[in-house]
């Protein structure tokens, strides 16, 4: 690497996209065995496949209920976006793990695997006699996962949870939405996503476990639990003061100012908390004397000093253009950025720089923009490899190169109804209509 080069230079040339595909994966030789459906597990699984594990996927004959989640009942070539953005790099087989012999072939996988996740009713594993007593039983070294809204055991296990209610029960919506107003859920699947991100760090922390002690071990992840840890400093005032946390819109109570304001075009971001950049947005402001009033940053969070600065900088913004405030905060120092939308973030060329979207070419559904998991890693950093597929579309690479059945075999399992494919009726189990049989297909 140039040394002569700028900083910004060298580590543009360190993560250069475009050698992407040159590199090595962190996860290689990682084998995750996935009994999931919805978002939460599937979406832990997804990262690990995106740092390069290789991730099984097994469905039912009904399919992942994702597969008909999707906005405003939008398809695309027999896909829907809600079971595609989880579901990378996986195979995908068709087994109900509840039939004696799909039992007996997932007990044999299980021996080559490190990891086995899932996201059923606590206990159904169980059921189908594939509890982590049973796993362990043939791989000693065996990790499994299970994750769930309200955990394996305690008063609330086996309710039925979603994000929406997660978020609820975990008490981040009644902290989120605006003064004198009810609670409000996130725009995404919040409660889903990160509980989905920590579940793939137990993970990563059990398989170290294991490459200092060769043990296995089953990890139980609660979704609430999870949402709880995630409310910062809400806990701790709450244990302390007896007091709860109150909705407060946009603004930050722990900062001052940070919240929200709208400009005469759009909407900004803005946050000057420090000393310089405080100093410097009463500057740019052209008011000298709001830094005097209010230099001490815990007078500033004094709820009526907050709400008397706030209301003064929103007076202000109005009477501006959203760049003119981003320029004003790039010359005296605060923070300052508009508000973008989806479609904005998508065009953005920061983002396809640093890959944080990746162009790449699907096999099966063709040209595709997505956005990838960070952080960004020098010498192996995640990508997409391929999208979501049909259901059981690799049931025979699978069972050929994982447990080397003859093909023969697999015919018959298939006779059996052991293991099965989409179903034509039900278009979102299917390619896409223009397929032409054979692209996308992994051979053994």
């Amino acid at each position: 690497m140039d040394q002569g080069k700028s900083y910004q230079e060298r580590m543009k040339e360190l993560f250069n996209v475009e050698n992407l595909f040159g590199k090595r994966m962190p996860l290689e030789g990682v084998r995750v065995l996935e009994v999931c459906s919805v978002l939460l597990g599937p979406a832990c699984c997804d990262y690990l496949a995106e740092f390069g594990a290789e991730v099984i996927k097994f469905e039912g004959q009904k399919g992942d209920q994702m597969r008909f989640v999707t906005p405003y009942a939008f398809f695309w070539k027999n896909m829907s976006p809600g079971l595609e953005i989880e579901n990378h790099n996986k195979y995908w087989v068709g087994m109900h793990l509840g039939h004696p012999k799909a039992k007996e072939l997932f007990l044999e996988m299980v021996k080559k695997a490190d990891v086995v996740a899932d996201n059923l009713t606590p206990g159904r594993m169980a059921e189908w006699g594939l509890s982590y007593k049973e796993l362990r039983e043939v791989n000693p070294r065996i990790i499994q996962l299970h994750v769930s809204g309200y955990g394996s055991w305690g008063p609330w296990t086996g309710r039925t949870s979603y994000d929406a209610v997660a978020q609820s029960m975990g008490a981040l919506s009644s902290i989120t939405g605006f003064e004198g107003r009810g609670p409000i859920k996130s725009g995404v699947w919040i409660a889903d996503w990160i509980t989905a991100l920590m579940c793939a760090v137990a993970i990563m922390a059990a398989l170290n476990y294991r490459e200092r002690t060769g043990e296995g071990q089953f990890i139980d992840y609660m979704q609430v639990e999870n949402v709880i840890r995630f409310l910062d400093w809400t806990w701790l005032y709450a244990y302390l003061t007896g007091k709860d946390r109150p909705r407060s819109g946009n603004r930050d109570l722990a900062v001052c100012p940070s919240d929200l304001f709208d400009c005469t075009d759009g909407w900004i971001a803005l946050a000057a908390f420090d000393d310089a950049s405080f100093k410097g947005l009463c500057q740019a402001m052209g008011r000298p004397e709001l830094y005097q009033k209010f230099a001490d940053p815990l007078e500033r969070l004094k709820d009526e000093n907050a709400r008397e600065l706030l209301q003064i900088i929103d007076a202000w913004t109005r009477t501006k253009k959203v760049e003119e405030v981003e320029a004003l905060g790039a010359q005296y120092g605060f923070a300052a950025s508009r508000v973008i939308t989806a479609k904005d973030a998508y065009y953005r060329p920061h983002y396809r720089q640093r890959g944080t979207v990746q162009e790449y070419e699907d096999a099966l559904y063709g040209p595709m923009v997505q956005q990838v998991y960070p952080p960004r890693m020098s010498e192996t950093p995640s990508r997409i490899l391929w999208g979501c597929r049909p259901l059981g579309f690799d049931n025979e690479y699978v069972l050929t190169k994982l447990l080397g059945l003859p093909h023969d075999e697999v015919e018959k399992l298939k006779a059996e109804k052991v293991i099965f494919q989409w179903n034509p009726d039900i278009p979102s189990h299917c390619p896409p209509p223009d397929w032409d049989g054979k692209s996308g297909l992994k051979l053994a």
